[in-house]
């Protein structure tokens, strides 16, 4: 039997026996990231702008536990973290404040990557990855814009964009465009947004900022040291989005990756041998939420983050096939940035190269 039919075979009964979260669980898992969240801003406040020490430990530690905001607002959105809708909803707004993303919007996006995952046809992941094709038919400062672009180096200015930037903008940008369909006479149902795909989300968007916006304005106007606490979240928020994204990366866009075109896609296959298990230490998982285990994340979305581990050990033999890749081999992997359509798979830059040169000659 191969690994994907013995897997097909046992994945009702893994996901029956760890699918489903508790309220008790998710209140506690919220309460140990939201009380140190909250003991570093108040020690920010208090001491950063004495001490340049205090200032880079705490925007370490503040980036630090933003990962594992990050991690619970996309737990949220998949319903993990609680048994309640309503508990998963309301905290996944808060730690979308907190992170400066709207949770719902990116929850809608987020899902079609899950409904996708492994179809390259698709979704081509977050860093947009080029099929060889495409990255050969671009000019040679091109081809270096792209690879400069999705540098290791340059994670942390992502992450600014990402969850810090576009948010504000695109919203900004789309309800001045709305405002001004409407000056001119034109009723609101004619209006296209392209930031937004339903009101629903706009409305969500709105409310992310408003919040975040006010918080900002009662920070500069009550703290004790407004601008030190500005350039230490903005620091660390960025830190951390830039780990997120590295982190989500490598863990579809590494080395000899399966990667298949719409018509030779299969879900569990793809969980398989397109999705990587990251070997992180122990804290790393915590503030994570055993996101690494992302092969058993994507057998179902409905396991709570605490319950992947366990999963994983029960279940090892159904993946030994997953890819596991370790801390220290992420930044290798990251060069993997073009997608081999003959092959299936993901690729560097530099195993591209050979397999033009070897087919120049024949080989």
């Amino acid at each position: 039997m191969s690994d994907v039919s013995a897997l097909k075979l046992h994945k009702r009964e893994l996901i029956r026996q760890f699918a489903g979260a508790t309220d008790a669980q998710g209140a506690w898992q919220v309460a140990v990231t939201l009380l140190p969240l909250a003991a570093i801003a108040g020690l920010a406040n208090r001491y950063a702008a004495q001490s340049m020490f205090a200032a880079v430990a705490l925007t370490l530690a503040l980036a630090l536990m933003m990962v594992r905001v990050f991690a619970l607002l996309h737990e949220c959105g998949h319903g993990s973290v609680f048994r309640s809708k309503s508990f998963n909803t309301i905290f996944g707004f808060v730690f979308g404040v907190l992170s400066g993303m709207p949770q719902y919007v990116w929850a809608q996006h987020h899902d079609y990557h899950h409904r996708t995952n492994g179809d390259w046809d698709s979704y081509r992941g977050p860093l947009s990855t080029l099929s060889v094709a495409e990255f050969e038919a671009l000019s040679p400062s091109a081809q270096r814009s792209y690879l400069r672009a999705r540098h290791i180096a340059l994670a942390p200015l992502g992450g600014f964009v990402y969850l810090l930037f576009n948010p504000r903008f695109t919203w900004l940008k789309g309800t001045l465009a709305c405002a001004v369909h409407l000056l001119r006479g034109q009723g609101l149902h004619s209006y296209k947004p392209r930031y937004w795909r339903s009101w629903r989300e706009y409305r969500h968007m709105t409310a992310n900022n408003v919040v975040l916006l006010s918080l900002w304005a009662l920070v500069a106007t009550q703290a004790t040291n407004p601008w030190t606490l500005f350039a230490i979240y903005l620091t660390g928020v960025s830190l951390s989005g830039g780990f997120a994204i590295a982190l989500f990366t490598v863990q579809h866009n590494f080395e000899q990756a399966e990667a298949n075109s719409k018509d030779r896609w299969d879900s569990d296959r793809s969980a398989l041998t397109g999705t990587s298990y990251l070997v992180l230490p122990g804290w790393l998982n915590w503030l994570t939420a055993n996101i690494g285990y992302h092969h058993v994340h994507h057998l179902s979305a409905a396991i709570p983050g605490y319950a992947l581990a366990r999963c994983h050990d029960q279940y090892e033999h159904l993946f030994t096939t997953v890819r596991r890749i370790r801390l220290h081999e992420i930044p290798a992997h990251l060069k993997c940035l073009q997608w081999d359509i003959d092959r299936q798979q993901i690729i560097a830059t530099n195993d591209q190269q050979r397999v033009r040169q070897s087919a120049a000659f024949g080989q």
